[in-house]
């Protein structure tokens, strides 16, 4: 019998099983990941499967015309940006994972809108991490006081699921699935396994009992959720928190929604009564702007369907060394690079000889193709130290041949800008057709030259 348990190494950051360990994983090349893990192979343990298997109940299929098509029942959070980012609200029976780094804000909204659903349902909050007391600090400094808000301080999944069967919630958070385990598993909690099984019982549990669960997930040192992509194939909904703990904006992002659009963002701001709803982002990240300074632009992306505003900053300096340096806060390295290349190549602004940073304010993270024609004028704005009109914005994607391609809602974008006060508009010139201002100035360029004559 002991023969047939065996190990098995396991990556923490893909999943890749492998009989033998390795310093470096043979499936996402992580160093340092493969963790080892025991594996029952055993007749008795295929036999309790097959088992188990037997005594399930069928489920018959059905015609899909005969499957009701009514709209889904969601719980009102009460702050409307994570209801933008839900789709709507919290869906009945539905398992929704939330991700951040450590002290990012998961708990705390977790905590706020307790206040608020407290006074039509009925919530039991499961934390792994903290005891019954710190969960009391936090919620008197929230201000949560709600008579329908029950914790338990629990971190094995079975004692927890048995407990939502018989307590009968109308919403549960768990707080964090890294530290539940499964009894009949060997492994340590947080490991792959472990992860995988305890959201597998809870995804079951709230399919059967139609109630909703909110899970929040630690993240890795590459942002993604610990466990890793598992987590996001098994969960209806993933929302990620983003934003640097030094400051006070955060960004709540749903990168799958299966009740609702990704890409939808909501905007928060970290203070010490928690987080506070930014229903204006556009303003709040161009507050404090310098006035009449060169290397900084504006622009206009889009998130799901909201524009948002968003100050470029770009410094060019002087490179001491053979190669000059490259940085990029908020923006991808390769496409900087990129843009590099078609200043030089296509433009004549030559970068060769200076360090070039590029820093999106703010702490947002922009990888949409429209930005690039403000990432161009900020870099040759500190190129040619000639500051850009306080009154203007630039979208518009940069192509290899140094044109400037047109981009996908410019009407949206128009209008955010003409609603924070800006009067020239500077665009690709493709998208000049059936585009309307009230009190703008629409500048269509084909190439990066004519953007900057027009933008200065």
């Amino acid at each position: 019998m002991a023969g047939k348990i065996k190990s098995v190494y396991i990556c923490s950051e893909c999943g890749h099983e492998s009989p033998k360990w390795y310093g470096k994983c043979p499936g996402c090349g992580e160093w340092n990941t493969m963790n080892e893990e025991i594996k029952d192979t055993s007749k008795n343990a295929l036999k309790s499967n097959l088992g188990a298997i037997s005594t399930l109940h069928h489920i018959k299929p059905v015609e899909i015309s005969k499957v009701t098509s009514e709209d889904e029942e969601r719980f009102d959070t009460g702050l409307k940006e994570l209801n933008r980012v839900l789709g709507g609200g919290i869906v009945k029976g539905s398992l929704v994972l939330l991700g951040g780094d450590p002290g990012i804000g998961k708990s705390t909204i977790l905590m706020q809108i307790c206040q608020h659903l407290g006074d039509v349902l009925k919530i039991l909050y499961v934390s792994g991490e903290e005891s019954k007391r710190q969960l009391k600090l936090r919620a008197d400094r929230l201000n949560v006081n709600s008579s329908n808000l029950f914790v338990m301080t629990e971190t094995n999944i079975e004692i927890v699921a048995s407990e939502i069967k018989d307590f009968k919630p109308d919403l549960v958070m768990i707080d964090s699935i890294q530290t539940m385990n499964l009894t009949e598993l060997s492994s340590s909690p947080g490991s792959i396994t472990q992860i995988r099984e305890c959201t597998n019982l809870l995804m079951r549990t709230a399919k059967d009992l139609d109630v909703p669960v909110i899970v929040v997930g630690h993240v890795n040192k590459e942002g993604s959720i610990a466990g890793p992509k598992v987590l996001e194939h098994i969960v209806d909904t993933v929302l990620y928190f983003e934003g640097d703990k030094q400051m006070s904006c955060r960004i709540l992002r749903a990168v799958k929604n299966r009740f609702g659009s990704t890409n939808e963002i909501g905007v928060f701001e970290m203070s010490d009564k928690g987080l506070t709803e930014v229903e204006n982002p556009s303003k709040m990240l161009l507050s404090g702007r310098p006035k009449n300074v060169s290397g900084t632009c504006v622009t206009c992306t889009l998130e799901g369907s909201r524009p948002i505003l968003a100050e470029i900053q770009g410094l060019a300096t002087q490179s001491m060394y053979g190669n000059p340096r490259r940085m990029s806060t908020g923006f991808e390295y390769n496409r900087m690079s990129l843009i590099l290349a078609v200043l030089e190549k296509r433009a004549g602004y030559y970068c060769s000889n200076f360090d070039v940073y590029i820093n999106i304010v703010g702490g947002l993270k922009i990888d949409e193709p429209a930005i690039d024609l403000s990432v161009a004028m900020a870099i040759i704005s500190s190129l040619k130290d000639t500051p850009i009109s306080d009154t203007a914005i630039a979208f518009g994607e940069i192509g290899l041949a140094g044109e400037i391609r047109s981009v996908s809602q410019a009407q949206l974008r128009v209008n955010e800008a003409e609603r924070l006060g800006f009067t020239k508009i500077v665009l690709p010139i493709h998208n000049l057709k059936g585009l309307t201002s009230n009190s703008a100035t629409l500048i269509g360029v084909r190439n990066i030259r004519e953007a900057f004559e027009a933008i200065i």
